[in-house]
């Protein structure tokens, strides 16, 4: 049984801040990890030609075709990406029993990375889910045709993460309810742990993930030796309550912003300033 916790490590799909240092996210706060799921996809240099050749093709009508080819050949030569879609596969199939869903959907641009495959080992259609609310499948000419009418169908929805739910309530549950059909099932890779799931409940939508980020997973990694002890409070506190304490963690370690401020790297650099500008920890900040 493949083991997520190390999948996620050795792709770099989860990455822990160093002992004493914080990641600048692009909200202007600061936390102890990132999380980019879809690097499973064979680590951060295929996943980005990947999300690339997404952005710069997902409106040519043979973009669907192309997409699957790089997806069964990345399925076939790479074993860690192979045994997540295996997971999700066996997660779907546990949940579904006797009433399997008529399509597997998948929302731009990072859940494509697991629900095509999914797709596939299902032996089932792909449904392409747009940001705008277009949802569309492909043709016998391997073409991208756009659905209007799903009514009576259903679809399994497969996610690369779930953070507060957010696309699922705004775009991904509507673009099927809105066209007569429904999603059964939501399949995750990571659920970040900030109330997505319970989003998912209230919108009648059964949700699993392969892993889901909370002292479980910090405890595993401080037993695997993956992070020392003092991430390991960092993660832990983060959790709890990351208002308060990542608010204690600049008060206690003043030299990290302002190592930030005067540091060469561009975007570190910038972030840190967002981070005085908008001073989301209420600690008096100024340039």
């Amino acid at each position: 049984m493949m083991d997520i916790v190390d999948a996620l490590i050795e792709s770099e799909a989860l990455k822990i801040s160093p002992p004493g240092e914080l990641f600048f996210y692009t909200s202007g706060t600061v936390g102890p990890y990132y999380i980019n799921t879809h690097f499973l996809y064979g680590g951060p240099e295929p996943a980005g030609d990947l999300l690339d050749f997404i952005d710069a093709e997902s409106d040519r009508a043979d973009f669907p075709q192309n997409l699957q080819e790089r997806v069964s050949v990345q399925l076939d030569e790479d074993a860690r990406y192979r045994d997540v879609i295996d997971e999700l596969t066996e997660a779907i199939l546990a949940a579904e029993s006797d009433a399997p869903s008529t399509w597997v959907s998948g929302g731009a641009r990072r859940d494509w990375f697991f629900s095509l495959a999914v797709a596939d080992r299902l032996e089932r259609p792909h449904l392409f889910l747009f940001k705008d609310g277009r949802a569309a499948d492909v043709d016998d000419d391997g073409q991208l045709r756009f659905v209007d009418d799903l009514t009576d169908e259903t679809t399994v929805h497969v996610a690369d993460l779930v953070t507060e739910a957010s696309s699922y309530e705004r775009a991904w549950i509507p673009a099927i309810r809105d066209r007569g059909g429904e999603m059964t099932f939501s399949a995750n890779v990571v659920d970040r742990a900030q109330g997505g799931m319970k989003v998912l409940d209230k919108a009648g939508v059964p949700a699993t993930a392969l892993l889901r980020v909370d002292e479980d997973l910090f405890d595993a990694l401080r037993q695997k030796n993956l992070v020392e002890e003092q991430q390991h409070e960092t993660l832990t506190a983060y959790f709890r309550d990351p208002q308060k304490s990542m608010a204690a963690f600049l008060k206690q370690n003043p030299d990290f912003l302002q190592a930030a401020l005067s540091c060469e790297d561009e975007r570190t650099k910038s972030r840190a300033r967002q981070l005085v500008k908008q001073d989301p920890y209420t600690l008096g900040l100024s340039l």
